[in-house]
C-alpha cells in the first residue's frame, strides 16, 4: 500500500464517520482504545503492523472494503457461579469457545459484588462471644433456678398452713426468738415514752427561762417588788440550769436505748428472718426427697432421686448454719442488752432523783459518771421535728 492508497483509505473512513455511521471496532490482540492510538481492523487477515515495523509492499485489501459490524452484546448480565476456588472460564474471554479469540468490549456499568465477608465473624465460642453465651447461660440458671426454689417454697407453706405437711421445729430456739421479739416490742414502748418525757421537758426548761427572764425585768420597773422578784428569777435561774442538766441525761438514755432496740435487736432479727427462710427451704426440699423415695425405683426416678439429695444437703447445711448464727446472736444479744441496761437504768434513776431533791451536785455527779457532755448554751435548740419524736 503506498501513501496514495492510505490517504484515499484515511478520506473513505472520514466520509463513513461524518455520515452518521460510526462503528465499533473490535481492537485486537494487545491494543487498546481511547486517544492517541491506533485502532486494529477486525478482520485477522488483514496484517497490522507494529510501531517500529516496516509498512509491507504488497497491499492486503482494496480500500472500499466494507467494516464488518460488531457482533451483539448480551441484553442482561451472565450468571456466574461464585465459587472463588473453581477454574471457570468466563464466556465473555478471549479463550471462551463462544467469540474465539476475540476480546469482548463490553463493560459492566455494575461494580463486582462477592457474597464472602470482608471480614471474619466472631464465632460463639472465641473472643466476646464465649463471655456473652455464659453470661445468658448464667443469668437463665439464676432464673431457672429461683423460680422452682419459689415453687417449692410457696407450695410448702401452703401445706403447712393446710396441715399437710410437717415442718422443723426447734424449740428451744424458737422461744428465745419469740422472747426477743417481745423484749423488742416492749422496749420500743419504753422509748416513745423516754422521747415523750424528754420532748416535754425541754418545753419547761424552755418556759422556766422565759419566767425568769420575765422575773428579773420587773424587778427592775417594780422597785416595791424587786427583791420578791428577783428571788423568784434566781430560782427559775437554777431550775432551767439544773433542767438543762437532766435533759442531757434524758437524751442520753435515749439515744442509747434507741441503738439498742432499732440497731442491735434489729440486726438480730434480720439473722432470724433469713433462719426462718432457710427452714422453710429446707423443708421444701426434704418433702421433695421424702416423696421422691417412695415412688418405685428406675432409671429416671434413681437420677431425679440423686439430684433431690444434693439439693436436701445443701440445704441443710445452709439451715445449721444459720440457725447455729442466730443461737450465737441471741446470747450475745442478751448479754449486751443487760450490760446497756444495766447503766441507763442506773443513769436514769440517779439524774431524776437528784433533779427533783434539789441536788444539784449529785446531779452533776451523775453526768460527769457516765461521760455525758452538756450543749453549750450558744448552740441551736434542737428542732421541731427532733422535739415531737415521740
Amino acid at each position: 500500500m503506498n501513501t496514495m492508497d492510505i490517504f484515499e483509505f484515511t478520506q473513505k473512513m472520514d466520509g463513513d464517520l461524518s455520515e452518521g455511521g460510526m462503528q465499533t471496532v473490535a481492537l485486537g490482540d494487545g491494543a487498546t482504545s481511547g486517544e492517541g492510538h491506533q485502532s486494529a481492523p477486525s478482520d485477522p487477515a488483514l496484517p497490522w503492523p507494529g510501531p517500529n515495523s516496516a509498512m509491507p509492499a504488497q497491499s492486503a485489501a482494496p480500500p472500499s472494503q466494507p467494516i464488518p459490524a460488531p457482533q451483539a452484546r448480551p441484553t442482561s448480565l451472565p450468571q456466574y457461579p461464585h465459587n472463588p476456588g473453581s477454574a471457570y472460564t468466563s464466556p465473555n474471554s478471549a479463550n471462551s469457545p463462544e467469540y474465539g479469540n476475540k476480546w469482548d468490549c463490553y463493560i459492566s456499568p455494575f461494580p463486582a459484588m462477592s457474597p464472602i465477608p470482608l471480614a471474619t465473624p466472631t464465632t460463639p465460642g472465641t473472643e466476646n462471644g464465649a463471655a456473652i453465651v455464659r453470661s445468658g447461660s448464667s443469668k437463665m440458671e439464676s432464673i431457672k433456678t429461683w423460680s422452682i426454689s419459689t415453687y417449692k417454697c410457696t407450695k410448702q407453706l401452703l401445706s403447712e398452713k393446710l396441715g399437710k405437711s410437717s415442718r422443723t421445729v426447734d424449740a428451744e430456739l424458737e422461744a428465745q426468738i419469740e422472747a426477743l421479739r417481745d423484749t423488742q416490742r416492749k422496749y420500743s414502748q419504753i422509748l416513745r415514752l423516754a422521747r415523750a418525757l424528754s420532748s416535754h421537758f425541754y418545753h419547761v426548761v424552755q418556759t422556766q427561762q422565759q419566767l425568769g427572764d420575765a422575773f428579773a425585768d420587773l424587778a427592775q420597773k417594780s422597785p416595791e417588788l424587786q427583791e420578791e422578784f428577783i428571788y423568784n428569777a434566781e430560782t427559775q435561774r437554777t431550775l432551767t440550769k439544773n433542767g438543762e442538766t437532766l435533759l442531757g441525761a434524758l437524751n442520753f438514755f435515749v439515744s442509747s436505748v434507741n441503738t439498742l432496740c432499732n440497731k442491735t435487736m434489729e440486726d438480730t432479727l434480720l439473722t432470724v428472718k433469713l433462719y426462718e427462710s432457710s427452714r422453710i427451704e429446707y423443708d421444701a426440699y426434704r418433702s421433695d426427697l421424702e416423696m421422691l423415695s417412695q415412688q418405685p425405683r428406675s432409671e429416671i426416678s434413681s437420677i431425679k432421686l440423686e439430684e433431690a439429695q444434693r439439693n436436701f444437703n445443701g440445704h441443710k447445711a445452709h439451715y445449721d448454719r444459720l440457725r447455729a448464727d442466730v443461737a450465737i446472736k441471741l446470747k450475745f444479744l442478751e448479754e449486751n442488752k443487760v450490760k446497756v441496761m444495766h447503766k441507763q437504768l442506773l443513769l436514769f434513776h440517779n439524774a431524776v432523783s437528784a433533779y427533783f431533791s434539789g441536788n444539784q451536785t449529785a446531779l452533776e455527779a451523775t453526768l460527769k459518771q457516765f461521760n455525758i457532755k452538756l450543749r453549750s448554751p450558744n448552740t441551736a435548740p434542737p428542732s421541731w421535728l427532733e422535739q415531737g419524736e415521740y
